[in-house]
């Protein structure tokens, strides 16, 4: 129970069924506390805290990755939120 607990979480979010409003987002948590996020909508990573900030400062300069993180609303959470969709569609 005592210690530290550092984890992350990556979310596909979407309300319309033309999942025309798909946000992609990557969070970091440290003790339960999100530090830093990704936002595809927003494109760049955002500090939460003073460690969060930190680290956005770093990451947001790699433009490369930052364009493969926003990339992922369509390659990972659009495609996968198809099949599953239609899959949940066919038992109901």
């Amino acid at each position: 129970a005592d210690g530290y607990y550092q984890y992350g979480m990556i979310e596909c979010v979407y309300s319309t069924s033309d999942y025309s409003d798909m946000v992609f987002l990557q969070s970091y948590s440290f003790n339960k506390d999100v530090f830093l996020q990704f936002n595809s909508t927003v494109g760049k990573f955002v500090g939460l805290t003073e460690l969060g900030v930190m680290n956005a400062e770093r990451l947001n300069k790699d433009q490369a990755y930052l364009q493969q993180l926003k990339a992922q609303a369509d390659t990972a959470c659009r495609s996968n939120a198809q099949v599953i969709d239609s899959s949940v569609r066919d038992k109901t």
